[in-house]
């Protein structure tokens, strides 16, 4: 089904959006969403954009095969288009889901088209709980899909009672907007806007809303730049000297400025560039770092002078005369968005006064326990103030991070005086005027799990309005920074306004996290000027160096059509690269000297030109041309003829190299006698020009002899006196001579025979003949004792840096291994360096180069033939293994089944984990005996039983002959407990039934139920009452009688809850059923009070959206 609707509202992409990639592991630099998308139809003001709503329903989900899987194809703004989605994730344990342009394989070249969208999984019983993500993407032939690799979890979605599956049926949406775009590249940000941008470096969009936020507070950039720094620092290692060459950039630099200096000074590495922090948490790390340098120097205290303010906690008895006052400072305040409409309410939840009375009240000094009022009021706010509005909280219920996309409000001006002062102590200066006007609005667009960071300023407080995303700045109206950044949801008007239809409404996933506000009466001193002389002059020198370089390198670049880079090899190169680096072949090109060439040069006048520079008369210069062979070799090929001399240098280039490079690479041949050059011999056609190499099998050592001319027909016999004086062997020594054929796939190197001619051995201009002493017997004892072996060696060498799986950052030792070793020689050698006897002990993890991190699966054993295997990284070679060192060989590991289990210890109110290792076949009786060696039991003969738990609800008891390999502990909790007398002993009539905790959520529809804590089984006797069922279930809890007398029962029955009376028989609401059955019908203990109670607390483990903290190291 297609609805068309009118376009969507301008929302922010994501930052870890990632088109769809079948690749294990994440997260990888191709898959980080481009700043470019983010900006490239930001200020293109269409009229009614083409869009679409299309609805996919999808039947039989849970029986899908396939691994991808496609939507029937819907056309937007006359393009087509399709969902595709991976309905057992692609590689990870989440739905994954992608707009993919159907047609894309048809397209002409270089097509692409933009389009703003959202995907959904639509929550069928109760449509507010539907999850969707939107974004925005530039799409063309190299990505012509794009959207979110972990949309929800795969657990989430299975579960039927989330809502997402029902009756095996998913529905899934998808809403389209194409926009026309403006070409990225023909935008001036300097030129339109006066300002430049921040170049992301991954997902480094949250520091560059902030450092823009920060930098168009003068006085503050005006501080940075009066730290002492010296011309002797290095940025990467200076934060000050970072932030002044950033600070500066920004100021005068015409194009958007690199940040990676800065982050290089804060001690991070790529990782760090690829993990998204938090605002707020960066913000203040930085300025506190930079309190911290500027404290001895003319700046110290600017930090406090700007941001810190301070307010007073307050304690005052109703009843008898105490008070306490406690005050603290500072630097930025947290306000609530949830259940406020506006920044004043925040406020004034803020100073709100909480009374302390009942079973909460305060233990004054002299007085004992006293009913009291506690609140704060401030003494006195900042010049610039910072407020971070908590779009981010923790759902004790749900046990996870959510955003808040409530609708928040907040003024252009701001009044904290308002109502006689009623935020302000009594200690406050009330002839200080706190009066603020908004500085700038920071946006986060997206959800928990990751999304986007811009920031709107007006740097000097006008009406005019700036958008600062990463490269890009535009100008904007007000509306834009303020109102469209308020959250909430927007209401799309109706397709068909005389039809009865409902007005579709959607979740604004823009929207402002953070607020700076400076005051009016210090407005003149913060908006200060800040020019040349506030900058020190050896950092002017440097920036200046610095952009003449760059604007020198980008002229070169925008005459590079006019020149040729001519590199030229000498004898010199490969005496110093054959060795020391190069082993096949001759030389590294990239090593060489370089001329940078007009093309319409005569190459007569470049042969001037390189007897000035290196001081080589004309007359004894040779130049040979280089050139590729089919088997990949690049040797020098014939000498240049006097008719390509005569030509142009652009000529010869085309000529030699047929287009093929940028660039003409020679062999400059030189005859020197007593290190003068002589004039060279005349070249014939029976001449063959070869390059000599020496082997030493003792020092494992390869050098570069020389070259020499020999003749077609002449013999190696005739050249073995001069070999061995080039080598400074005797003349008579006896050597071995083998010519260097290939290299690649494998070395191909043949001993030549001495009897034949040259011509026969098909040796021409340019090959390579290695030669060594004559192998003897005690050769043996050599590793590589020819020539073939050690090159088969070199090209198989590679040096592993091996760290271990604890420390993933640190380099613990390295080995000099072979890509041919098989994975027992591997294995075998780390063994022998930790000083192990049992190889089969240690276990490896291969590096994925990409987020600079263990893979997530360790390599099995013998999983891989040779090292190479473990180094692969798609494209890449990595040099990096982890290693762990097992307490059993990892064979017997891998046909064991290690599963977590939580026991429920009986004889106190104690959870304890205990991993449970047995083999693959086992049952689990097996696991119920292993555990009773390692648990604390009420007595010897207790009876243990295995749940299984999801959701705060028993779903199983495991029967005891089930065999452990199929069991899942990844998503749900296993759970062991004794079984208690009074379930062994049931009489004919009663009934075990499963009683679990849950609150309803309050802020949203009563049908939406959060369960929480640890359910638990109960023995329901025959004919009792819920009063008489109630005052058992208090005493097993042991729960006090005001808080256990808010409590609702509910009997749950397919999914509803039917509430009971005192006078209800409970027994009648159950029905017999087999206990190792699914647990249909439950007991619900509804709960009034929001916060979680010790006996069934909800887990505390709290999985933010920033996981890593954030840290500056130097």
């Amino acid at each position: 089904m297609t609805v068309v609707t009118p376009p969507l509202i301008d929302k922010e992409e994501e930052e870890m959006l990632v088109p769809h990639s079948e690749f294990p592991e994440a997260p990888q630099p191709m898959e980080v969403v481009p700043a470019e998308a983010a900006s490239t139809a930001e200020n293109q003001q269409l009229e009614d954009p083409p869009s679409s709503r299309f609805t996919w329903t999808i039947e039989n989900f849970s029986r899908l095969s396939v691994k991808k899987h496609y939507s029937e194809t819907f056309i937007v703004g006359g393009y087509k288009w399709r969902i595709l989605i991976f309905p057992k994730g692609n590689n990870v344990d989440h739905l994954s889901m992608y707009l993919d342009v159907a047609d894309s394989a048809n397209l002409p070249y270089a097509w692409s088209r933009y389009a703003q969208f959202s995907l959904a999984v639509i929550n069928q019983p109760n449509i507010k709980y539907t999850i969707r993500k939107d974004t925005q993407h530039q799409f063309n032939s190299r990505e012509s899909d794009w959207g979110f690799t972990s949309f929800m979890p795969l657990s989430d979605l299975y579960d039927p009672l989330r809502g997402y599956l029902v009756n095996d049926v998913v529905v899934v949406e998808a809403e389209v907007v194409v926009r026309k775009v403006v070409d990225y590249w023909t935008y001036d940000s300097k030129k339109e806007t006066g300002y430049v941008g921040l170049k992301n470096q991954g997902a480094t969009c949250y520091m560059n809303s902030l450092l823009q936020t920060l930098y168009h507070i003068p006085y503050f950039r005006k501080a940075v730049y009066h730290m002492p720094t010296t011309e002797n620092d290095i940025p990467s290692g200076s934060i000050p000297l970072a932030l002044q060459s950033l600070f500066y950039k920004l100021q005068y630099s015409d194009s958007s400025v690199a940040t990676k200096e800065l982050t290089k000074s804060f001690g991070w590495d790529t990782y760090d560039s690829f993990m998204q922090h938090d605002v707020q948490e960066l913000n203040r790390v930085l300025c506190e770092k930079l309190e911290d340098k500027m404290k001895g120097t003319v700046v110290e205290g600017t930090i406090q002078q700007l941001f810190e303010g301070h307010h007073m906690n307050y304690i005052e008895c109703i009843n008898v005369d105490y008070k306490s006052r406690r005050k603290e400072s500072f630097y930025d305040l947290q306000l609530d968005v949830k259940g406020c409409r506006d920044v004043y309410a925040s406020f004034d939840k803020y100073v709100e006064v909480e009374r302390l009375e009942g079973d909460n009240k305060y233990q004054a000094e002299q007085y004992g326990l006293q009913d009291a009022k506690k609140g704060v009021l401030f003494i006195d706010f900042p010049p610039v103030l910072q407020l971070q509005l908590k779009r981010f909280e923790y759902d004790y219920m749900r046990d996870t991070m959510v955003k808040i996309n409530d609708r928040y409000e907040f003024p252009l001006q701001l009044d904290l005086d308002r109502d006689d002062g009623k935020y302000l102590s009594p200690d406050a200066d009330r002839s200080v005027r706190n009066l603020y006007t908004l500085h700038s609005v920071l946006v986060h667009s997206g959800g928990v799990h990751g999304g986007h960071y811009y920031a709107f300023i007006r740097p000097i407080l006008s009406d005019q309005w700036f958008k600062f995303d990463d490269e890009r700045v535009t100008k904007e109206e007000m509306k834009r920074a303020l109102e469209e950044q308020y959250g909430g949801e927007e209401e799309l008007p109706q397709t068909n306004p005389g039809f009865n239809n409902t007005p579709f409404k959607f979740t604004k996933y823009s929207n402002a996290y953070m607020l700076v506000y400076i005051r009016e009466s210090d407005k003149d001193k913060i908006i200060c000027s800040v020019d040349e002389k506030d900058i020190a002059e050896h950092l002017r020198i440097r920036l200046k160096k610095e952009q003449e370089e760059k604007e020198h390198k980008k002229k070169e670049k925008a005459e590079a059509h006019l020149y040729t880079i001519i590199k030229v090899a000498r004898d010199e190169d490969l005496t110093e690269q054959i060795g020391r680096g190069i082993y096949f072949d001759l030389v590294d090109h990239d090593k060489v000297r370089s001329f940078r060439i007009q093309k319409q040069m005569p190459f007569k006048a470049f042969k001037e030109e390189v007897a000035k520079e290196l001081g080589i008369p004309v007359q004894f210069q040779r130049f040979w041309l280089w050139a590729k062979r089919q088997n990949h070799t690049y040797r020098p090929n014939r000498p240049l003829t006097l008719i390509e001399e005569a030509q142009s240098v652009g000529q010869l280039r085309e000529v030699s190299t047929k287009g093929q490079t940028a660039e003409l690479r020679l062999f400059l041949e030189l005859e020197l006698v007593d290190s003068r050059p002589v004039p060279l011999p005349d070249k014939t056609k029976e001449d063959i020009l070869l390059f000599f190499k020496l082997y030493d099998p003792v020092k494992e050592e390869l050098r570069y002899m020389g070259r020499l001319f020999v003749k077609a027909l002449g013999k190696p016999a005739e050249i073995l006196t001069k070999l061995n004086e080039m080598a400074g062997f005797s003349p008579n020594e006896e050597i071995e001579l083998y010519e260097e054929i290939k290299f690649e796939p494998t070395v191909m190197c043949e001993r030549i025979d001495k009897k034949l001619n040259f011509k026969s051995s098909q040796l021409e201009d340019g090959d390579i003949v290695c030669y060594q002493k004559c192998r003897r017997d005690n050769d043996d004892q050599c590793r590589y004792p020819d020539i073939p072996s050690f090159l088969r060696y070199v090209l198989s060498r590679q040096v592993v840096h091996f760290r271990s799986l604890e420390k993933p950052k640190e380099d613990d030792f390295y080995l000099e291994l072979s890509k041919s070793y098989t994975y027992d020689d591997v294995v075998e050698r780390v063994a022998r360096h930790l000083g192990l006897d049992d190889a089969s002990k240690i276990r490896l993890t291969s590096h994925n180069c990409y987020s600079q991190q263990p893979k997530p699966q360790p390599i099995k054993y013998r999983g891989v033939e040779h090292l190479l295997d473990m180094l692969v990284h798609y494209n890449q070679i990595s040099d990096i293994l982890y290693y762990e060192v097992l307490d059993i060989p990892l064979p017997e590991l891998q046909g064991l089944k290690t599963l977590k289990v939580a026991f429920h210890v009986a004889t106190k109110d104690e959870i304890v984990v205990h991993s449970v290792r047995l083999p693959k076949n086992s049952v689990v009786a097996d696991v119920i005996n292993d555990l009773k060696t390692k648990v604390e039991l009420s007595h010897p003969n207790a009876e243990l039983r295995l749940l299984e738990v999801f959701y705060h609800k028993i779903y199983k008891i495991f029967p005891l002959n089930e065999k452990i390999e199929n069991i899942n502990d990844q998503y749900w909790t296993l759970r062991a407990e004794e079984i208690l007398e009074e379930e062994k002993n049931l009489g004919p009539q009663d009934r075990l039934i499963h009683v679990y905790h849950f609150m309803k959520d309050q802020n949203q529809n009563q049908m939406q139920v959060q369960n929480f804590g640890e359910p638990f089984f109960f023995v329901l006797h025959d004919g009792e009452t819920l009063a008489e069922v109630k005052v058992r279930i208090q005493k097993k809890l042991q729960i006090p009688d005001e808080e256990f007398s808010k409590w609702k029962f509910a009997c749950l029955v397919l999914g509803r809850h039917e509430y009971l009376q005192d006078s209800d028989v409970v027994s009648v609401r159950f029905q017999r059923r087999d206990v190792y059955g699914a647990w249909e019908q439950c007991l619900g203990l509804e709960h009034s009070d929001t916060a979680p109670k010790k006996a069934y607390q909800v887990n505390q483990n709290r999985h933010s959206t920033y996981e890593k903290p954030v840290k500056i190291y130097n």
